[in-house]
């Protein structure tokens, strides 16, 4: 079969999947322009904390795998309630999700806070990079906390389709997270130069508004809102259901987050600055390259919550089919950004010879490795989720992960000490390692499943 041949039907299912996902597409370019202007700014201030912030970002990325989880959940749950018309059950999953955010939001800007040299000690020995990702570290310890509660609610506002909501708050606030940017880091307008500490107090203050608009947007709203209430809505069969399909989810995405962290261990510990560097260049252009399949993924994966929770499944297995060839294609589109990319970015990175060296290698193995994400991120993410079935992908990639990719990365770079590029292709076949059986349980389609429930609330 033509993955990419377009049947007249299939263009109907692209348009509705599109509709989800241009918005997506739109906050997630946003959330990658703020990233870049990070590492733009700080160019001009050094490699060292470009390498800094690069280390200490690694919290906020094991913190969004957390909340992505738990928003996943959110949106597993809700899309299907939504397309059966249950308002009351969306509104305690919410808050069931709201008291897991909170808590672990609370935990990682009290640490962030209290003790910011120890978790910069675990990426680096370096003492430059430990004092200036403390720094940071402290500043963006408020950020952390607001983001348990908007990203809860922007999920919940996604599961009933309105993308276009959350991706327009996000837009408020990632300008103004650049602006405050600019002004923090080069002294604007009388503001003092801050470095690295000033592109994490931007991010706090951009959080902070961005709660304040979800507060105004959440009281105008009619029927989704965000409220502490909800924590207090009581449906045992809603919270094991949560708990039996969202914590999987939840674990899956904590445990890829921590073990792509340990990446950024072996690279810190045992790879040497320049590698760290870029290292940090080569995640921004990957991001750039999988903001598409990754916004598929995520838009496809509503859709068909939504069509299997009206109990619509062979027009699921339908839009599950149009999904899979838009991921191929998205992947392609994300492979040919990172080779374009290459060239402006070797031109502008601040970086030594060796490092830009490292640098043109790593982009050349991530014009492939995108393909990669695409095909397990919209199949793990999106489809095997929209149906409930969680656990399959926190155990494929657990095991994938620590048992295969951070074990053999430690051992290529700690004990046989290959060179650096060699540990970095290995770290780098994680994706495809895994294509075997996830590909396997698509084709079962044990992941096609109504998990509503009548009367739960």
């Amino acid at each position: 079969m033509n993955l990419l041949k377009i049947s007249q039907d299939d263009k109907a299912v692209y348009g509705r999947i599109l509709k989800l996902t241009g918005p997506i597409i739109l906050q997630n370019l946003l959330s990658a322009f703020v990233t870049s202007a990070d590492v733009v700014m700080l160019n001009f201030v050094g490699q060292e904390h470009i390498s800094a912030v690069s280390l200490a970002t690694q919290y906020a990325t094991v913190l969004f795998m957390l909340l992505y989880g738990l928003g996943t959940g959110v949106t597993m749950l809700s899309a299907q309630y939504f397309g059966k018309g249950d308002m009351r059950a969306i509104d305690a999953v919410e808050g069931i999700a709201l008291r897991f955010s909170i808590g672990v939001t609370l935990l990682f800007g009290l640490a962030a806070l209290t003790v910011p040299e120890f978790m910069m000690r675990i990426f680096t020995p370096d003492p430059q990079l430990v004092e200036i990702g403390a720094g940071y570290l402290r500043n963006v310890s408020v950020a952390y906390i607001c983001w348990g509660l908007i990203e809860i609610y922007l999920a919940t506002l996604r599961s009933v389709g309105r993308v276009a909501v959350s991706t327009a708050l996000n837009m408020v606030a990632f300008a103004l997270n650049i602006l405050l940017n600019a002004v923090f880091i080069f002294g604007l307008f009388g503001a003092p130069k801050l470095g690295a500490a000033g592109v994490a107090l931007a991010t706090s203050i951009s959080r902070v508004v961005e709660l304040i608009l979800t507060l105004i947007v959440s009281a105008r709203s009619r029927d989704v809102k965000l409220k502490l209430s909800y924590m207090f809505i009581r449906s045992k069969v809603l919270f094991k259901d949560f708990l039996r399909m969202a914590m999987p989810a939840t674990l899956n995405d904590v445990s890829w987050g921590l073990a792509f962290s340990m990446y950024s261990v072996i690279i810190g510990q045992f790879l040497g600055t320049d590698m760290v560097a870029a290292n940090s260049f080569t995640s921004l252009v990957r991001t750039f390259g999988t903001v598409l399949c990754f916004s598929v993924a995520s838009g496809g994966g509503i859709l068909l919550g939504q069509i299997m929770g009206n109990g619509r499944m062979e027009e699921a297995e339908k839009c599950a089919s149009v999904l899979m060839k838009l991921t191929v294609i998205s992947g392609i589109i994300g492979g040919l950004i990172v080779l374009a990319a290459m060239p402006f970015v070797l031109r502008f990175a601040n970086l030594t010879e060796t490092g830009k060296g490292f640098l043109k290698g790593m982009l050349l193995i991530n014009t492939y490795y995108v393909m990669g994400q695409a095909v397990n991120t919209t199949l793990i993410a999106g489809v095997f989720r929209a149906g409930g079935d969680s656990r399959f992908g926190f155990i494929c990639d657990t095991i994938d992960m620590w048992c295969y990719a951070v074990p053999l990365g430690f051992l290529a770079a700690a004990v046989l000490k290959l060179p650096p590029m060699w540990v970095y292709f290995l770290l780098c076949t994680d994706e495809f390692v895994k294509w075997p059986w996830v590909i396997r349980h698509y084709r079962s389609k044990k992941w096609l499943k109504n998990i509503t429930r009548e009367n739960v609330v």
